[in-house]
């Protein structure tokens, strides 16, 4: 199964995407192998192997080296000796990085394909080691020149009878075809990728995946008195966008919507609060990780028909010091009629979600979810290992987040939502202000968003994991993703007891 978008023109970035392809076989495949054992009774299940080098690698195994391969001049046949870890989820991350380890392995010689063989009592083995692997081998490569010889040959992943089933194969393909396309549209750069072009990519994904898309242009955003995406726009000779995703499958479980909605910031200069330190504006084309998560999450849910109806929306523009720019002292209008102090104009992404959050009332939705890179503080108190989470759900909902966290090894950590984060932000000459001071800073910045809900809620603030400064693990550099395997195993895992 291939999630490669080739058929796209070429000024669509999806044409970019790199491709593999899933397979479940009917038979034994003669070319490289991986077994994946729990222990030496397993081991003499892989009848590909001679005695001496069944020997060989149980020597090797026992000396504590969890990863052999043989070569067999022509194909390799390769062992991986699973030992669990003290939890689950621990033990399901180990396997997805041995799948990390695996791609460096098979691109390394070359390989083009690969079979995986399950001999362990691990029944997801298979499945996590071609997910570690599958994500390890997301490649960039629109702007290079010589990007034919710097792709990677890996290209089929082939799961043996009885190690997985067609429906995981299904589900294994669709879900990192969207975490592709979300780490493409994080990469790409403001000279492409506008709000206006992240709209139109928005709508290529929708047409492919059978979702309804329906993008609002700046007069309409005008006519609709948005003015916490048209303050921050002021500054930028880019119009903004507003686009509404939507998937209804005839029978859906849940009566209301649910709502995702995520920050589309294509680039964050700070505005006139210009960003101050060193390097701090490099990586901020990926100010709108949120909207390419909640948006390629929208394309996961369609392509597995998930029996849930679902909208999403992206509030999308760039932050500039342009000459008609916001400025730290101005009261903006909101969607919602609340007037809002700006003392900084880099507290941005409040600004745009404040009116998506009050545009979701209009769906009485069943639960709104929101992803945004919206906190250095958040960055600061977690750093690359989990996300800063907050909201109004009830008690079942942020369990079942957690659960959905530590499967997927995208791990949460709940902020509290105290009335007194609320009195920080209160402003002397408007409702609420725009910055809450020094201290709490992803709390009061939850608050502020918590002013334009009045339903079940839930905030994920993704600024330290949205972005990686190099190759770590199944993490390649750049765009990460994350968030998106734990958002839609919630999904696929909703209503159930």
């Amino acid at each position: 199964m291939s999630f490669n978008g080739s058929t796209q023109s070429t000024n669509q970035l999806i044409s970019y995407l790199c491709a593999m392809e899933f397979k479940l076989l009917n038979k034994t495949s003669k070319k490289h192998q991986l077994y994946i054992i729990d222990n030496e009774a397993s081991l003499k299940q892989v009848t590909e192997l001679s005695r001496d080098e069944s020997s060989f690698v149980s020597a090797k195994l026992k000396n504590d080296q969890s990863f052999v391969s043989i070569n067999q001049y022509g194909r390799y046949v390769c062992v991986y000796l699973l030992k669990s870890k003290s939890t689950a989820s621990q033990t399901d991350e180990m396997l997805r990085k041995a799948g990390a380890d695996l791609q460096a392995f098979a691109n390394k010689l070359k390989l083009d394909e690969i079979t995986i063989n399950n001999l362990s009592a691990q029944y997801n083995a298979a499945y996590l080691i071609g997910e570690g692997l599958a994500l390890a081998n997301y490649q960039f490569l629109k702007y290079k020149t010589e990007a034919k010889k710097q792709e990677n040959t890996l290209k089929v992943v082939n799961y043996a009878p009885k190690s997985i089933s067609i429906k995981e194969v299904n589900q294994l393909s669709v879900i990192t075809d969207a975490i592709y396309r979300a780490r493409t549209l994080v990469n790409e750069p403001l000279n492409f990728l506008t709000a206006t072009q992240l709209a139109k990519e928005i709508a290529t994904m929708g047409k492919e995946a059978g979702f309804k898309v329906t993008t609002l242009n700046k007069a309409q955003i005008v006519k609709e008195k948005m003015g916490g995406l048209l303050a921050v726009n002021r500054g930028s000779i880019d119009p903004p966008t507003f686009t509404v995703m939507e998937y209804k499958p005839a029978k859906a479980l849940n009566k209301k919507p649910i709502v995702l909605v995520g920050k589309g910031v294509v680039y964050d200069t700070g505005g006139l609060s210009l960003k101050p330190t060193a390097n701090s504006m490099d990586r901020m084309k990926s100010d709108m990780s949120g909207a390419a998560l909640v948006s390629c999450a929208m394309f996961a849910i369609a392509k597995l028909k998930l029996p849930l109806h679902v909208i999403a929306l992206v509030p999308a523009t760039d932050n500039r010091p342009g000459e008609d720019a916001y400025v730290p002292g101005d009261v903006v209008t909101m969607y919602s009629g609340a007037f809002v102090e700006v003392l900084n104009t880099d507290a941005e992404g409040r600004m745009i979600l404040g009116d998506a959050l009050h545009w979701a009332k209009r769906y009485k939705p069943e639960l709104v979810l929101d992803f945004a890179t919206l906190t250095g503080a958040a960055s600061v108190a977690v750093g690359e290992h989990g996300i800063v989470c907050m909201g109004t759900a009830d008690e079942n909902t942020k369990k079942a987040f957690r659960d959905s966290g530590f499967r997927q090894y995208e791990r949460l950590v709940e902020y509290p939502l105290w009335d007194e984060y609320g009195d920080m932000i209160k402003s002397e000459v408007a409702d609420i202000k725009n910055i809450g001071g020094a201290s709490g800073g992803a709390i009061t910045a939850g608050k502020f968003l918590q002013h334009f809900t009045d339903y079940p809620w839930m905030h994920f603030d993704i600024a330290g994991v949205s972005f990686a400064g190099g190759k770590k693990g199944y993490q390649t550099y750049g765009g990460t993703g994350y968030g998106m395997r734990m958002l839609l195993d919630f999904l696929m895992n909703y209503g159930k007891v």
